[in-house]
């Protein structure tokens, strides 16, 4: 049973970085793509649909975490408090630029508003990687199962790496987004980004291998020692080979599915690789949380699974209706204007 709310965890949280991850590369690119307050209009309405319902996922993952693994939420959330207040307030205003920025009719007011969007979702971006980084590394568990760091010590040089590594896939993730949601001008800018995002993505990707192994070379022998799980690597490259061909042949719809998958892929690694670590400890330190003794009780988790399914089938609905709207609208809206 604790093997399946690991995989509930991970699909959680892989759901919410492939879908709000592209409106946040869309943030993080907009002061960089758009070349005046029309097209920069153009991006934040292409996301508009979407965006909000996107973060639900984040705190339907916490909600997880919270209710499979109680001691590994009480854990991270105390440990990585600094970090925890610093992403609510790049939400808070991440929102608040995006929710008021037609509320004024001024060009500085618009302008002030795409800046804090821009800058705050590129932020998030790269803090959400700092975490991850930190949660591959590992952190001092004390033997009463908590730990504080220090932000010297989040801003660790590895964790610093995954959080320019996790800041690039998401642009390039929103730029593949762009590349088929954009017109004119403005989609061939996103094109090009694309493009040199998706080589900056692979290069900083082969970079990170012995990093990584030099942190936690567990992660590399737990891919190795069970080789049904080199299925999750194999997804990703397979993934960033399908751009490459995709982008060839112009399909940027196939481009951003593909994009998507890369992302899945090196998530569901990273997830293969840890297991059945929740949080572990530094290399070489005794005390680390994992499925077994961050679990909920089996009667918890045995009840609470039924109420999951009700609740994922109902969100699997919803979104794939808006998701549905959302395409056909703007494929109405584009025969329209070519007419």
């Amino acid at each position: 049973m604790t093997t399946v709310w690991f995989v509930f965890l991970s699909l959680m949280i892989t759901v919410y970085v492939v879908l709000d991850g592209f409106d946040l590369g869309v943030g993080a690119l907009l002061l960089r793509l758009a070349a005046n307050d029309d097209e920069r209009a153009a991006m934040t309405e292409a996301i508009g649909p979407v965006w909000n319902g996107n973060e639900v996922w984040l705190i339907a993952a916490g909600g997880v975490l919270f209710l499979s693994f109680p001691v590994a939420y009480a854990a991270a959330f105390s440990g990585l408090y600094f970090g925890l207040i610093l992403v609510l307030w790049l939400l808070l205003g991440r929102g608040l630029s995006f929710e008021l920025r037609d509320q004024i009719d001024h060009p500085l007011w618009r302008t002030a508003c795409d800046t804090v969007f821009g800058l705050a979702s590129a932020a998030l971006a790269f803090v959400f990687g700092v975490a991850l980084g930190n949660i591959v590394r590992g952190v001092p568990l004390g033997a009463n199962g908590y730990f504080h760091l220090p932000l010297f010590e989040i801003l660790n040089w590895y964790a610093l790496l995954v959080g320019l590594f996790g800041l690039v896939v998401l642009a390039h993730h929103g730029a593949a987004f762009a590349s088929f949601q954009a017109t004119g001008a403005l989609a061939e800018r996103a094109r090009r980004w694309q493009r040199w995002l998706f080589w900056a993505t692979v290069v900083l990707a082969l970079a990170l291998i012995a990093p990584t192994h030099s942190v936690r070379a567990r992660l590399f022998d737990a891919l190795v020692d069970h080789p049904w799980r080199l299925v999750f690597p194999a997804l990703a490259v397979g993934g960033a080979v399908a751009i490459v061909v995709l982008r060839r042949g112009q399909r940027w719809t196939g481009v951003f599915v593909a994009s998507a998958l890369t992302i899945v892929g090196l998530l569901a690694t990273v997830a293969a690789g840890l297991y059945p670590s929740i949080l572990p400890a530094h290399q070489g330190r005794p005390h680390g949380l994992t499925i077994h003794n961050a679990a909920a009780g089996h009667y918890a988790l045995s009840t609470a699974i039924v109420w999951w399914s009700i609740g994922i089938s109902l969100a699997i609905v919803y979104f794939t209706y808006a998701y549905r709207t959302m395409f056909r609208t703007r494929a109405a809206d584009a025969g329209s204007g070519a007419s």
